[in-house]
């Protein structure tokens, strides 16, 4: 008898395969003594070898497979293995306590969880889920058990788990995984990402799904399921005629799929004759290869963070300098919208000295660390500059609060260019330089921003958790950390407004410019430039294709009226309901 579940659509597609219970057994540690210490020691170190050789491979897996910017991730959990402090607090519970290393290791880990789950910064509490799979995969190497490996499913596979760490999908069959379920996460947890990423369908949060298939099933592994990527269904041992129904929507999607790939390359055309230009979003000079494949105009945000955080120092001029030239050169004479350094909050750098804030979202990051340690931003001013001889470069200044932090660090970009002017170094001495529209104080002044700006490009996701006062990793309040909230939206528009008062390109580079729902509404309120994940922009130049510029305008000014998200969507979903019809649209 099939049993029905519905959890959260997380990526698009349909699959219809086995079952793959990916289940970790937990490691037995007991506490045994242990006759020398030294040996206990060499032990931990050698295993914490072994680990530290296994996560350089799974990164390179992962920068190879999905692209640099997911691979990063590898970075900050083997800082966390090298970590000297972790190391001497296990060796102290060794000397102390005269135990094995596994023991040892699993306390002193525990200390450490804890101490970071407690803390304030959320970077640092993120880390402690790290710390989780690291140590996981730590003692497994000293207790010389075997890691359990994705790479090992069999063909048809739809993994099924309570979570999945990044390391379980680093070395993912790609050939015979279908796609994935898990008990927990959201639109935002590394699961939803990765699958995003590697175009496999995906539903999170059901959290009584392995229950449910252990309940008929010993084994698990031999029952078929069904998934859903586009509504968040789920079908345990599916009948014959769910198998047939599910068969057609997924030849119904496929098709249409292969469809949008049509769209890739075409302009961006509006029925009434607007061109709009549709970019990606990009961490590594590695994540090219989707931008170009799906068709985007150019890059409208280039997250240069990436580098700095790959490195054990900071990267020099001329490291810089070949990572910005390689995709300027690559996007041949398309717009490349470079961001400066972007650290902080949710981003750390081993090799710079950061400190424990309480509030890190709105302490010392990005612009606010450049303008205090200007060396930093005056070498990557540097090898921007020298980028641009070779393409069509923009420079975008991220945190911006205040015109006053905007004049400084053109100053400095200023001082830049005398230097190479001087050096007889070449450079595109009409780059230009722009800003994120990320905080309330830009929106409020607007116009003043513009008319010392190149260009805007709104960052929805800090957009919406500054206006809000909400923070968008909590999940706890996730549904008021929302782009539809109707004060979002009227910053938005404001922000368009002053840009265009001062005649000067506003583009978007947050998630909502590739949300579908929400195209018709920014191109309603005039947003020039949409930036989002290559993935999408075929969708996003198709959808644009079939609008007209006057009926969007009308949209916009009837959702700007609205009181509430929800009121915003219904909107939004009645307009989309309309224009599939064909119907006319009045207001």
């Amino acid at each position: 008898m099939e049993k029905r579940i519905t959890g959260i659509a997380v990526s698009p597609g349909i699959a219809i395969g086995k079952v793959y219970l990916f289940e970790k057994k937990e490691v037995e540690i007991n506490k045994c003594p242990c006759k020398n210490p030294e040996e206990e020691k060499a032990k931990l170190i050698e295993g914490r070898n072994k680990t530290k050789e296994q996560l350089q491979k799974i990164r390179e897996t992962t920068a190879k497979k999905v692209s640099e910017e997911k691979a990063a991730i590898f970075d900050a959990h083997i800082t966390l293995l090298e970590d000297e402090d972790l190391l001497q607090e296990v060796n102290d519970i060794i000397n102390d306590e005269k135990v094995s290393a596994d023991y040892a290791l699993s306390r002193g880990i525990e200390v450490y969880r804890q101490i970071l789950s407690d803390v304030q910064d959320e970077y640092l509490r993120e880390r402690a889920g790290d710390l989780a799979d690291i140590a996981d995969r730590w003692i497994r190497n000293l207790l010389g058990e075997k890691i359990l490996e994705l790479s090992e499913v069999p063909e048809n596979s739809i993994i099924v788990a309570r979570d999945l760490t990044p390391s379980d999908t680093a070395n993912l069959n790609l050939e015979n995984t279908l796609g994935f379920i898990t008990e927990i996460g959201g639109r935002t947890s590394h699961t939803s990402i990765m699958a995003r990423s590697l175009e496999i369908p995906a539903v999170v949060g059901i959290g009584s799904i392995i229950k449910e298939i252990k309940s008929m099933s010993n084994k698990g592994n031999d029952l078929s399921i069904i998934l859903n990527g586009n509504t968040g269904g789920v079908i345990i041992e599916p009948t014959e005629k769910s198998i047939e129904e599910c068969k057609k929507l997924k030849e119904e999607f496929d098709k249409s799929r292969a469809l949008l790939k049509e769209y890739a390359h075409r302009d961006a055309i509006s029925k009434d004759g607007t061109k709009i230009r549709v970019y990606a979003n990009i961490g590594s000079p590695a994540d090219l290869g989707g931008a170009l494949k799906n068709g985007a105009d150019g890059i409208g945000l280039y997250r240069t963070e990436f580098l700095f955080m790959e490195n054990t120092d900071f990267p020099t001029e001329e490291e810089q300098f070949k990572a910005y030239k390689e995709v300027v050169e690559a996007m041949s004479g398309h717009t490349v919208t470079i961001r400066t350094m972007d650290i902080g909050g949710d981003k750390h750098l081993p090799y710079l000295d950061m400190p424990i804030e309480e509030n890190p979202a709105l302490g010392w990051r990005a612009l606010r660390i450049c303008l205090d340690k200007p060396a930093i931003i005056k070498t990557q001013f540097r090898a921007l500059l020298r980028a641009s001889a070779f393409g069509k470069v923009k420079i975008m200044l991220p945190m911006i609060v205040s015109i006053e932090e905007l004049r400084k660090a053109k100053a400095i970009f200023n001082d830049c260019k005398l230097e190479l002017i001087k050096e007889n170094i070449t450079f595109n001495e009409s780059l230009e330089l722009g800003i994120m529209i990320e905080t309330p104080s830009v929106i409020f002044r607007a116009e003043s921003f513009a008319r010392e700006s190149d260009f805007f490009s709104i960052g929805t996701n800090d957009l919406t958790q500054y206006t809000l006062a909400s923070d968008r990793g909590n999940e706890k309040i996730a549904s008021i950390c929302d782009p539809y909230n109707p004060s979002v939206l009227i910053a938005i528009k404001m922000a368009i407004d002053g840009a265009h008062s001062s005649g000067i390109i506003i583009s978007m580079c947050g998630e909502l410019a590739g949300d579908l729902l929400a195209v018709p509404l920014l191109f309603g309120l005039g947003l020039d430039v949409f930036s989002m994940s290559a993935i999408s922009i075929p969708e996003v130049k198709k959808m644009i294709i079939s609008l007209d510029k006057a009926e969007c305008a009308m949209l916009a000014k009837r959702v700007l009226t609205l009181s509430t998200s929800e009121e915003v969507k219904a909107e939004l979903l009645r307009f989309m309901e309309i224009h599939e019809r064909g119907d006319t649209i009045s207001y």
